[in-house]
């Protein structure tokens, strides 16, 4: 967790590959993987529909174009339902990504060796996790279903007012330079923009999040979000929760040009169908 620390991203990357190789940036990227379409049809989804309901309710028209505030509270809404689903799946994703952190003696014990009397073992290459399955299990064993929502509360912080920075600039830019409806919309300047602006303005609220989940059961150092909050800024002032922001900003560029593109295009398939 804190033990880790880079000066920057190019630090980060070297330090990845020097200790783990190319592997390192792939860690516990499997769960995530086997997830996303679910997650992202879930997303793309309920956004569509709560835009539907809202015009259909508002004008009496499910077909007709959103206002400004229509677009907010659907888009606020789709990250709130997000977090039903993205907050387990980041939690394992986080938690096999932790897997070089130093294995206490307290995880010993929940493995069944209630026998040991060692205070702590330092074991930095063991892992806790053998995969996402066990993963999900040892959670569940060890803090309950409560524990796959640790942080849910940080990601609601995260997701609703960043979803609303997700779609609403996207589906501005994308009116902007698209008039036509029948024409497709242009991913490169639309979801690249919506996706940087959305995930750079979530970083603070990701940084939150991402050390409440990285919080094993054993070894836990916060108490909730406004104690890692304050811990956070009291030992690493307040530049910690902007940690990781430029990598935020370039993931953000083809992840949300890819997904956008093919929401529209799926979108005007179903239509001519």
């Amino acid at each position: 967790r804190d033990m880790l620390c880079y000066s920057n991203m190019l630090h980060c990357v070297l330090s990845i590959y020097r200790k783990e190789t190319a592997m390192g940036f792939f860690k516990g990227m499997s769960f995530p993987l086997a997830s996303i379409t679910v997650y992202n049809s879930m997303v793309f989804g309920i956004f569509s529909n709560t835009q539907r309901l809202i015009s259909k309710y508002r004008y009496g028209d499910g077909r007709r174009p959103c206002s400004l505030l229509d677009l907010t509270v659907a888009s606020m809404l789709t990250g709130l339902a997000s977090v039903g689903l993205g907050a387990p799946v980041d939690l394992v994703k986080i938690r096999l990504q932790m897997q070089t952190q130093t294995l206490l003696t307290e995880n010993l014990h929940l493995a069944g060796n209630t026998n040991m009397t060692v205070q702590s073992v330092s074991l930095p290459s063991s892992r806790l996790y053998r995969g996402p399955v066990h993963c999900i299990s040892s959670v569940l064993q060890t803090e309950g279903v409560s524990g796959l929502y640790r942080g849910a509360g940080a990601m609601v912080l995260r997701d609703v007012p960043g979803y609303a920075l997700y779609f609403i600039p996207y589906t501005l830019i994308c009116d902007f330079l698209t008039p036509d409806p029948n024409s497709t919309p242009h991913p490169a300047p639309s979801g690249w923009q919506g996706g940087s602006i959305s995930w750079v303005t979530a970083t603070p609220a990701d940084v939150v999040k991402s050390r409440m989940q990285a919080d094993a059961q054993l070894q836990r150092k916060y108490r909730g979000i406004l104690h890692c909050i304050l811990h956070s800024y009291r030992t690493e002032g307040a530049q910690v929760f902007f940690r990781g922001t430029s990598v935020n900003a370039v993931r953000g560029f083809p992840m949300s040009a890819t997904m956008f593109l093919t929401y529209e295009m799926s979108l005007q398939f179903f239509r001519s169908s």
